[in-house]
């Protein structure tokens, strides 16, 4: 959906994972513009501000609420209710299915969703972390019907609040998103880094994008660390309930090595893995169990 400042009317976006890798959204409008602050993550520490069960009034959460579409409110609190109107939406859809919200400060697009694996995408300007109930049983509606009165509702909602959109020059943040539905990858990160790093690690984490399967693929990159992001991304492949807690700790584990550990540049090549490294990885207490299970298991994984 666009703000009324761009040129063009109004579109709202429905896209199928299925069909379009992640970061390869296309508005079904002719004259749709897709913003690349999209595509931007943030870094968040979950419940600073609400606490972890979020037991706050609900004046309390409507006030924090409007602060965070302002972009007054700290990323741990903004991650806190983030999640907090994740579960209310999520309520609103089909048994089975649960909505994943990321913020953006976009100036064109303020809602695109995106369907997959289970899992509603909902790329929304910061304008609805203040949305009241109807509005946000309008997104549920919209993303699973394209419900026509739910898209007026949404329009209006968003020309009521065009002063919330900002310049594009403007600094944006970054947002992450660390909730699975069977892992939280800041829980997980947490504990490794108290019981392997005393809590030094500065790095961040967030589940990487839900990218179309390549049919016929013979391998899977399981983690990666971005040096000059400090980010972590994790495959959402691994949040399934058959894959074991302490081999996603050992993806973590292995990537947050990468903050610590040298990667000298050796006849033109950057070594990323020292024996320095292999050493570290060995001192991961289930390091024997997590690389059988590698070897033995992984495989299952590929056709995901």
């Amino acid at each position: 959906m666009k703000s009324h400042r761009s040129a063009h009317a109004p579109a709202l976006r429905l896209v199928d994972a299925e069909s379009q890798a992640d970061g390869d959204v296309r508005d079904p409008s002719p004259n749709g513009v897709r913003d690349a602050e999209a595509d931007e993550d943030v870094d968040v520490d979950v419940g600073a501000e609400f606490g972890d069960e979020l037991d706050l009034e609900e004046e309390a959460l409507a006030a924090a609420a409007e602060r965070a579409a302002a972009g007054e409110l700290d990323a741990a609190s903004e991650d806190a209710l983030r999640q907090w109107l994740q579960r209310r939406l999520s309520a609103y859809l089909k048994p089975g299915h649960r909505a994943r919200i990321i913020f953006t400060d976009n100036v064109h697009t303020m809602l695109s969703v995106k369907r997959g694996q289970g899992v509603y995408t909902l790329r929304m300007h910061r304008m609805f972390a203040a949305a009241p109930p109807a509005v946000l049983r309008a997104v549920a509606r919209y993303a699973q019907s394209q419900d026509r009165e739910a898209g007026v509702l949404l329009r209006r909602y968003i020309d009521g609040n065009e002063h919330l959109i900002r310049d594009a020059e403007r600094p944006r943040s970054q947002q992450l998103d660390t909730q699975g539905a069977h892992f939280n990858l800041q829980e997980l990160f947490d504990g490794l880094n108290a019981r392997y790093f005393g809590g030094t690690i500065e790095a961040k984490i967030t589940w990487g994008p839900r990218a179309r399967r390549k049919p016929g693929r013979e391998s899977i990159k399981l983690g990666s660390y971005s040096i000059e992001e400090r980010l972590i991304r994790v495959h959402p492949v691994l949040d399934a309930a058959d894959v074991p807690r302490f081999f996603v700790e050992w993806i973590i584990y292995h990537e947050m090595l990468h903050e610590v550990h040298d990667m000298p540049i050796v006849d033109g090549r950057r070594v990323y893995h020292t024996p320095e490294f292999r050493r570290a990885e060995a001192l991961f207490d289930r390091y024997a169990e997590a690389v059988l299970w590698e070897r033995t298991q992984v495989h299952k994984l590929l056709d995901r």
